[in-house]
């Protein structure tokens, strides 16, 4: 797999509903691939239903032919109040060409490439002194 930069021309970052995501991971299991929840019912113990952000991160190709992309998706959790999430999932390359990006904006690209780098770091509050 090779990373995908921000500059790259398929490097986007789409909001996707929860049906979308839904229906994501059912064509992951379907292609057996490991990137992706166990189930449809683990999503639903995890992902709070509402608007997910999703990053392309890397993508796969064998013997020339693009097979993948694994993205990030940032997301609020299920029972932890305000709390977010970050995870990855695969996507068919069909599948992620259809997704609408919000990302077009050169200044909005820069914010939500740091937002990404940050939830992946891990965030939490901090008391000020």
């Amino acid at each position: 797999m090779s990373m995908i930069h921000s500059t790259d021309p398929d490097f986007r970052v789409c909001q996707i509903s929860f049906d979308t995501l839904l229906e994501i991971q059912l064509e992951a299991e379907d292609r057996g691939w490991a990137t992706r929840w166990t189930s449809v019912d683990a999503v639903r113990s995890q992902v709070k239903e509402g608007g997910i952000v999703l990053q392309s991160l890397m993508r796969e190709e064998r013997g020339g032919i693009l097979r993948a992309y694994r993205c990030l998706l940032l997301f609020s959790t299920v029972g932890d109040g305000d709390a977010g999430g970050i995870a990855t999932i695969d996507l068919d390359p069909v599948r992620f060409e259809s997704l609408e990006r919000i990302d077009r904006d050169p200044d909005v690209r820069k914010v939500l490439v740091r937002i990404f780098s940050l939830a992946a770091g891990g965030i939490s509050m901090v008391s000020k002194n």
